[in-house]
């Protein structure tokens, strides 16, 4: 195996027995991205330069110490999402184009101050908004597992470079399901924590009661070495939570017997491939002959999540967003003579069509006349779905499930159709309204070859419990070793 495919943890033990330097770790990773980058558009900014010199650093380091953090000298990867100081950060869309940013996002402080190595900032849907990773202003990503299919949005580029080998691990963001969804279709593990957990200082606002930061990752030990790293509170995030964060990495073992696993009967329903539900199920299975107690349950309001979701994220997309105006930072329209013109014509030039949809729904249900019928009772609804969950972890440790209700799919398929793309996160977005921790992990392939994933989902602050189970199942299969081989040259 090249070191670019290996894990954290494979890194980390091969760093501490001065097998291999860091600098050979970046060597590897920048091999395997100028073979396959012009094909997988996974990266808006390389930075290796950056990357060789911190390498070096992280191998003095390393030289002089015998006990040093798993991150140290281990390069990743992060979402042009996060603000760093710097190093430019779009978003993917034109109206941040080239914006330089004064600050550095404080996860992406965390993973510096560790010891990582940046070796770049990765494509995605733009201001995150969009499931398959084709709303970028800077063109589409492609699936490292069949290049004519979308990797998932609107962490795309993220799950697609870790897939590929072209970064050890990265930062994603999940509004409905941007890191679990794209770690579904790309055959990575991916988790959106509770809501407060991880700090969004420093990370461009879609949906501000909804975003929340999370890693993607190649096994389930390598997300509890990196939560470890990015959960904690920040004083500069007014949503962050001061709770006390545990170990991740102890809650990895792999007895699970007599913990309570909920299957939720909502999520076996039509419109689920039947690939992806014959590999859910046999999923349940593997954790029931791990000894785990698994019953059918019930998430009433669970077909009330994708209007409810598109109604509060747009609201709050359309208040986010109307910082972007051409007047302080960003693109701006030079031929207006006039305020509002200018106003028009440079958020018309630097919004996306999707950008653009979403903006206008949110305004529309943000009007007089319209915000009870809409707007508020769509906040009602969301209390309904957070109660449907609290009543199930009464009984239950976790809830497992599909994570996408498909494998991916080729591009342009769902584009002509939003209500169909929006369906793609139909297992997703609930999570996010209820604030709840989830995790997508592989469980399958299809008979084409695309990978299938399956979601375990967690009581509020309980991330240690999608761990313990996530783990067991990992151990107990092969999923999570395949990678894409066809990519090397």
């Amino acid at each position: 195996m090249e070191l670019c495919d290996a894990t954290i943890h494979e890194l980390h033990d091969q760093l501490k027995k001065r097998e291999i330097r860091s600098v050979d770790i970046v060597d590897s990773i920048f091999k395997r991205i100028h073979q396959i980058e012009p094909r997988i558009h996974a990266f808006i900014t390389l930075t290796e330069e950056r990357a060789q010199k911190e390498a070096a650093l992280a191998d003095q380091k390393i030289k002089n110490e015998t006990d040093f953090h798993p991150l140290l000298g281990i390069p990743i990867a992060l979402k042009d999402i996060f603000l760093t100081e710097g190093l430019r950060t779009t978003c993917c869309s034109k109206i941040l184009d080239n914006y330089i940013p004064p600050y550095t996002a404080t996860t992406a402080k965390n993973l510096e101050g560790c010891g990582t190595v940046l070796v770049g900032k990765l494509n995605m849907d733009e201001f995150a908004m969009g499931s398959s990773n084709e709303n970028s202003c800077f063109g589409v990503v492609r699936n490292p597992w069949n290049e004519d299919c979308v990797p998932g949005g609107s962490s795309g580029g993220s799950s697609a470079a870790v897939a590929a080998g072209q970064c050890i691990a990265a930062t994603g963001t999940d509004t409905g399901g941007s890191i679990r969804q794209p770690a579904s279709l790309c055959g990575t593990v991916g988790i959106k924590p509770t809501y407060g957990r991880v700090s969004r200082y420093g990370v461009i606002a879609f949906a501000s009661s909804l975003d929340q930061v999370g890693p993607i990752t190649k096994d389930v030990t390598d997300a509890a070495i990196m939560m470890n790293a990015l959960a904690g509170y920040d004083p500069k995030d007014s949503t962050s939570l001061n709770a006390p964060v545990p170990d991740y990495t102890k809650a990895l073992l792999p007895d699970i017997k007599g913990w309570r696993v909920a299957v939720p009967k909502e999520y076996f329903m039509e419109g689920l491939d039947p690939e992806v539900e014959k590999a859910v199920k046999k999923s349940v299975q593997t954790l029931e002959g791990l000894g785990a107690i698994v019953g059918e349950v019930s998430l009433p309001h669970s077909e009330y999540g994708i209007p409810t979701y598109y109604i509060l994220a747009t609201a709050e997309a359309s208040s986010n967003l109307a910082r972007y105006d051409g007047v302080r930072y960003g693109h701006r329209n030079r031929d207006s003579q006039e305020l509002l013109p200018m106003y028009q014509k440079s958020r018309t030039e630097g919004f996306g069509s999707e950008v653009k949809r979403r903006i206008m729904l949110g305004t529309y249900v943000l009007s007089a006349g319209y915000y009870d019928a809409y707007y508020l009772k769509a906040q009602k609804v969301r209390t309904l779905i957070r109660r449907d969950f609290e009543g199930i972890f009464k009984n239950y440790d976790v809830i497992v499930g599909p994570t996408s209700p498909t494998a991916a799919w080729r591009f342009g398929e769902k584009t002509d159709d939003p209500l169909k793309m929006y369906l793609s996160d139909i297992f997703t977005v609930n999570v996010n309204l209820a604030g709840l921790p989830g995790m997508s992990l592989p469980c399958g392939f299809t008979n084409s070859g695309l990978p299938i994933g399956l979601q375990v989902i967690a009581p509020y602050l309980q991330e240690e419990k999608i761990f313990r189970v996530s783990y067991a199942y990992e151990q107990a299969t092969e999923w999570h070793r395949k990678r894409p081989s066809h990519l090397k040259m």
